[in-house]
């Protein structure tokens, strides 16, 4: 029963630390981003995918060693909506990252450097989707802490 506690205490604690930095990363791309926050949001994205494995490992973890057993999870429709709901998040931070990667090496190689207004607006849609999907996932965990539909 410890076991099960502290892991489901360290898989919200992952997960609301990864809202957050998902809110961090919003505030940050925004028109007018430039050479010296290039550097604090590549950081933050590298956290952000830090906190994305973590929170996979933990969660294998809870499925592995939890107290409902692993058939609870397997067998249950709510929990792979929220695979693929954690998946769908997943995917759509590959544009951003390779794009604050490029970002980055523009930066690095032209003096005075500002992210253009027209990639800042594309690169925010992929965010929205983002908070879209995390939303899910949390509607899916609520629907697996009580049992709904198993």
């Amino acid at each position: 029963m410890e076991t099960d506690l502290v892991l489901a205490i360290a898989h919200h604690f992952a997960v609301f630390l990864l809202a957050a930095v998902l809110a961090v990363e919003f505030v940050l791309i925004r028109p007018g981003l430039a050479k010296g926050d290039l550097a604090l949001l590549a950081n933050v994205d590298r956290a952000y995918g830090g906190l994305a494995v973590l929170i996979i490992l933990i969660g294998i973890g809870r499925v592995l060693f939890g107290l409902k057993g692993w058939e609870y999870y397997v067998y249950y429709w709510a929990f792979w909506a929220k695979m693929a709901a954690f998946a769908a998040v997943g995917l759509l931070t590959v544009p951003p990252t390779m794009r604050i990667l490029r970002w980055r090496s523009q930066a690095a190689a032209t003096s005075g450097y500002v992210v253009p207004e027209s990639e800042i607006a594309g690169l925010r849609g992929y965010l929205k989707g983002q908070v879209v999907c995390f939303a899910l996932i949390l509607v899916f965990a609520a629907t697996m802490a009580r049992g709904v539909g198993y």
